[in-house]
């Protein structure tokens, strides 16, 4: 795993955070474009989880690989699981729900730089 995947995928979640947040600063419910940008995230992270397992296949580091791929499976499943949701609340709820789906996906791609070894502490 290369440090601009997880780059990519922060970068992405920030976007649409930052989308959302606007959106719920105006009082709207959740649009057609947020979804768009979640399925972006959600492609990102379907991209992160193929090349993460092939990366912990090839890799020599001491990772425990059954807690980095679930890292991996869930991000993948979270912008679905908060699509879901954010449908079955057709009001703000809907955005706010959107929102920390994709917060939960940064916080996940930061503790999946920890387990690769991305920092030394």
């Amino acid at each position: 795993m290369t440090a601009w995947t997880y780059g990519v995928i922060l970068a992405m979640a920030g976007v649409v955070a930052v989308v959302l947040v606007v959106d719920l600063v105006r009082d709207r419910s959740a649009q057609d474009a947020h979804f768009v940008g979640l399925g972006v995230l959600q492609l990102a992270a379907l991209a992160q989880l193929v090349g993460g397992c092939v990366a912990l296949a090839r890799t020599e580091r001491d990772i425990e690989g059954g807690v980095f791929v679930s890292y991996l499976v869930t991000v993948a499943l979270i912008p679905v699981v908060a699509a879901f949701f954010s449908l079955a609340e057709r009001s703000r709820v809907g955005t706010t729900i959107l929102l920390l789906g994709v917060a939960t996906v940064a916080g996940l791609e930061l503790r999946l730089w920890d387990i690769w070894g991305g920092t030394r502490g």
